[in-house]
């Protein structure tokens, strides 16, 4: 299991094998690169951890656990959640101040304790199966022991298929979940409880006095929680997209640091999407050591890596550019910052702002919404103009939104795609809006645009955006720290009532006012949004034509019984003709195809013999190591696996 995920710790590997119990990581050494080897044990060697992350607040917390009589062997931050444990059990985690996934057996209780930090930076799965509990950072580690695992998730799939990611707590898998952001599973007696510990706390529950007073507690609270992520005992640098939000965490970096700051930014030769000129202004401004690489529209080799790393049919086209940013950096630096995370919480996106446009459609009454969809939509033609349109407006202002956020609706022509047979296979298979809906349901928020923040934040921010910087990051053994998304600075900003993060139209309001505080140039904050993307459209005319028409039309392909091949022709067809533009639909499909080929086939080729003893799961540097992964499992207590 540890073999599957060098890559996340290229630096260390440590096992523990117990009584039927295994526990095994993969380090990437960050703090203590000597004395950090995992996993890390208590005074009396009777509890047992191996952890994937970064806990920030370590050197707080280890002088409170000494005055209460624990005794450290590490200088790692690992070590304190032992102690911790010791005091408090998987109360343990609320203390924490990081990103984490880790896993901690109690010799002497003989349970086991799963947890994963509040906001999902980091990943943790989990099986458990004729009461043997597997888990690992990630897929390949339980399939490495467990192949008979690998049984495909339809509605998994049309979750894919809808949203263009696999939300949590699902896989791709029927047998394999996801262990939720801000959640605990605790084992005992051959039996699971997973349980919340944390959830994002009520928006717009505190009202700044003036713009001054908001502008300077943010900037301190952000600065903050860039200085705390600047602990390192190896190189460290930042990734620079030229956009508002890496540049605000470069500038504070930039102050916080005796040397220039190490910045990475990737460049396209397509102008429509080429941020490097801004990344460039920004570098200047804040004199960084400043690194670049323009990328080649010669994606095939990457994309078959990139979707057998990926582990689950995923469709942002942003994690080929992740991947080759985190490769650049790797060769320079160990550990990275990034940016991510402004929009979900300062309303960045513009479907935002659409949303809010369009509340003047709720005037149209319930009946009247349904009559035309069920009777008028069906009945017009894909090309009509307004079409799409005209279904949103027809919908609640809820269901807009989610009509918005995804690109499939079963009861509609946009999914004839879909073969007879897996239309037969899904009927049964929840309404993968009814997830999105619940969470409308019990989010904290009492104003329409904070309902969306929590929503993205629950769903899109940790399944598509935090995923994707962990996988790619983690396939060059590159460790990657969102300051933005530090708790606390987070807890903070949902606080703010809606008319800081949207005022007049003007999206991140406040966020770009801090922006222009800490220095960063006009020509940044005035740009036109672009978003990290790829110039899909035009490597689909071009570059890549005869290879996605082969991909997605051979045999091979459409033998798998999931597609019809005519309207996916026709989709090629008005695509390449320039008819319309389907680059996202269709990169959807190809992402899903190339999974089954490189992730799932390749897998079966590659699968080892499984072991008599498997093992646990793991962490970055067992101090304060970034991102090893380890990948686990713990058999039911008593009993050998």
């Amino acid at each position: 299991m540890c073999q599957t995920i060098v890559h996340r710790g290229p630096d260390d590997e440590g096992i523990y094998v117990k009584d039927g119990v295994g526990l095994g990581m993969r380090r990437l050494s960050i703090i203590d690169l000597s004395g950090g080897h995992q996993p890390v044990h208590n005074e009396d060697k009777t509890i047992w951890i191996v952890f994937n992350g970064e806990i920030y607040n370590f050197l707080e917390l280890r002088p409170e656990l000494e005055k209460r009589g624990h005794h450290f062997y590490t200088n790692t931050d690992t070590e304190a959640i032992v102690h911790l444990y010791e005091d408090l059990g998987a109360a343990c985690v609320e203390k924490l101040r990081g990103m984490f996934a880790f896993a901690i057996y109690d010799e002497r209780r003989r349970s086991l304790l799963l947890a994963r930090d509040r906001l999902g930076k980091k990943p943790l799965h989990y099986s458990l199966k004729d009461g043997r509990l597997l888990f690992g950072s990630e897929l390949k580690t339980i399939f490495a022991v467990a192949p008979e695992l690998k049984e495909v998730n339809n509605e998994a799939i049309l979750r894919y298929f809808t949203f263009g990611y696999v939300p949590d707590p699902h896989t791709a898998f029927r047998n394999i979940q996801k262990l939720p952001p801000g959640h605990l599973l605790e084992f005992e007696a051959g039996k699971v409880n997973v349980r919340q510990y944390w959830d994002v706390p009520a928006y717009g529950t505190r009202e700044p006095r003036s713009e001054e007073e908001c502008l300077e507690e943010m900037e301190t609270r952000l600065a903050e929680a860039v200085r705390i992520r600047l602990i390192s005992d190896v190189p460290l640098g930042a990734l620079l997209s030229g956009g508002t939000d890496s540049s605000i965490v470069v500038a504070l970096m930039a102050r916080a640091s005796s040397k220039p700051v190490k910045t990475f930014s990737i460049g396209f030769r397509s102008h429509d999407f080429n941020e490097a000129d801004y990344a460039r202004v920004v570098a200047k401004k804040f004199e960084t050591e400043h690194h670049e690489l323009v990328l080649e529209p010669d994606i095939g080799e990457t994309l078959d890596k990139l979707t057998r790393i990926l582990e689950e049919p995923f469709a942002d086209s942003s994690s080929l550019p992740t991947y080759f940013v985190s490769r650049l950096a790797r060769q320079h630096v160990t550990v990275a910052l990034a940016g991510d995370a402004g929009d979900e919480l300062f309303a960045g996106y513009d479907r935002y702002a659409v949303n809010i446009r369009r509340r003047h459609f709720d005037v149209i009454p319930d009946w009247a919404g349904r009559f035309y969809r069920h009777n008028i939509h069906p009945r017009l033609s894909p090309a009509a103009r307004g079409r799409r349109l005209a279904y949103n407006a027809s919908l609640p202002w809820r269901e807009r939104y989610l009509d918005n956020i995804s690109a499939l609706r079963l009861q509609d022509r946009d999914a004839a795609f879909l073969s007879r047979d897996f239309r037969a296979a899904i009927q049964e298979c929840a309404d993968p809006m009814d997830l999105y809906r619940a969470y409308f349901d019990r989010s904290p928020a009492r104003d329409r645009l904070s309902h969306l923040l929590y929503l993205d934040t629950k769903t899109y921010l940790t399944a598509d955006i935090l995923c994707k910087v962990d996988r790619m990051s983690m396939a060059t053994s590159l460790e990657v720290r969102v300051p933005i998304l530090d708790h606390v600075f987070l807890e903070w900003v949902t606080a703010l009532p809606a008319r800081w993060k949207m005022r007049g139209g003007q999206q991140k309001y406040i966020f770009k006012k801090l922006a222009e505080r800490v220095g960063v140039p006009q020509e940044v904050l005035k740009r036109p949004k672009q978003g990290f993307a790829l110039p899909l459209v035009h490597w689909m005319r071009r570059e890549f034509k005869q290879d996605l028409t082969r991909l997605l039309l051979e045999p091979r392909t459409i033998q798998r019984g999931y597609f019809d091949p005519q309207p996916i022709q026709e989709l090629l067809t008005e695509h390449f003709e320039g008819q319309r533009d389907h680059s996202v639909r269709l990169w959807r499909l190809l992402t899903f195809e190339l999974w089954h080929r490189n992730f799932l086939e390749q897998s079966d080729r590659d699968a080892p013999t499984p072991l008599p003893l498997q093992f646990g799961r793991g962490k970055s540097s067992p101090g304060r190591g970034a991102e090893p992964a380890v990948s686990g499992r713990v058999g039911a207590p008593g009993a050998m696996p």
